[in-house]
């Protein structure tokens, strides 16, 4: 049987994700965001931390525990794990249902990122475009959503985001085109969301919009994590000043409830 975590139990799990190099599992462990589910409420030796579509395991993957875990998912799934154990359930466990690829994580380090070069960055916005830090009236916009879901559905509301998170967004004819913002939020940062319309690539609107968010973050202090999913957000963070540390393996699980 497995059990929501609860304050309490939170607090225990600290020890068991530490290997798992990601803000996003911060979120959950400092309070911020997400949910847990443990296999014992008092002494977990199994766990799950789920933030959106980001799921992560850690802990005995020997348990009977560990697999009802694999199967309490949402509808859309990337699994995170370390062990070589943990993968081969993984696989054994949702044979035929998952695809492994490979994400890739940055150094993070506030020193990598220069003021100078990214306010450069920023002044390279084209005519026609505008960029504007995202209000309500923006995060309602329904342009502002068609470009990713996950912009601010981390968040409770509309409101809680514009109270704990962050983003900018780029418009052009009065409809959002290109945006960053916060994914998830931890004490020291938040991790880093961007997106653009098809129409508008190959403008370097990414590159501006992120600029925006990351100065911003550095002006209050806060770092602005990166975690790329493909080669395309390598190469823009490397542009940003990020400093590429190691790939990883990360599982989309395709379990139909």
């Amino acid at each position: 049987m497995i059990f929501e975590a609860d304050i309490n139990a939170r607090k225990k799990l600290v020890p068991m994700f530490e290997e798992i190099d990601n803000t996003i599992v911060l979120s959950y462990l400092q309070g911020h965001m997400g949910t847990a589910w443990v296999d014992d409420l008092e002494n977990p030796t199994v766990a799950q931390i789920t933030v959106g579509i980001f799921v992560f395991f850690a802990g005995n993957p020997n348990t009977k525990e560990a697999k009802e875990l694999l199967y309490n998912l949402p509808d859309f799934t990337l699994a995170i794990v370390e062990s070589e154990e943990w993968k081969n359930l993984i696989e054994t466990v949702h044979n035929g249902a998952t695809e492994k690829f490979q994400r890739h994580r940055f150094k993070k380090n506030p020193e990598h990122l220069d003021r100078k070069h990214i306010q450069n960055l920023l002044s390279l916005l084209p005519e026609g475009y505008e960029i504007k830090r995202i209000d309500r009236n923006i995060a309602k916009s329904p342009s502002f959503h068609e470009l990713s879901e996950d912009f601010i559905s981390q968040f409770d509301s509309i409101d809680d985001f514009i109270n704990r998170g962050v983003g900018y967004a780029i418009l052009n004819e009065g409809q959002v085109v290109s945006a960053a913002t916060s994914f998830s939020i931890y004490d020291d940062g938040i991790e880093v969301e961007v997106a653009s319309h098809p129409s508008h690539r190959r403008k370097g609107l990414a590159t501006v919009v992120a600029s925006a968010l990351i100065l911003d973050c550095l002006d209050r202090g806060k770092y602005p994590s990166w975690d790329g999913a493909n080669s395309e957000f390598v190469e823009l963070a490397q542009k940003l000043g990020y400093i590429f540390k190691e790939s990883y393996d990360t599982y989309f699980i395709d379990y139909i409830k």
